[in-house]
């Protein structure tokens, strides 16, 4: 006759091997967190270094309506901050030239061709 308690064991070494794996998944998960919280802590440290009041504002706004855009020009304001190649503090109307420069490289008008037969 067959006995349950070796399927009953086998069920158990399973649910603590899945409850281990979800622990680990976990602690994975709070470790980049973690990693992402402190990147972003620096990056946020840095900007308040190099820009105005308005141009973090305006960042900000940025942000909130387009997060990769925004991310994008942060890392570019730290670059040219750091290699010494724009003046200290980035001023908002200097930010809004290098946004309007970045949308007229990035944005294309849509054209449509007509093709005769």
């Amino acid at each position: 006759m067959p006995s349950d308690t070796g399927s009953e064991y086998g069920s158990e070494g399973y649910d603590e091997e899945l409850e281990a794996i979800r622990r680990r998944k976990l602690a994975e998960l709070q470790r980049r967190m973690e990693e992402e919280k402190q990147r972003r802590q620096m990056i946020d440290a840095a900007l308040r270094k190099i820009l105005t009041p308005e141009a973090r504002e305006r960042l900000n706004n940025l942000r909130l309506v387009k997060p990769e855009l925004a991310e994008l020009l942060e890392q570019q304001l730290i670059a040219l901050a750091q290699s010494g190649r724009v003046k200290i503090p980035i001023t908002d109307e200097f930010l809004k030239r290098l946004l309007s420069e970045i949308y007229e490289q990035t944005h294309r008008e849509p054209r449509i061709e007509f093709k005769r037969k």
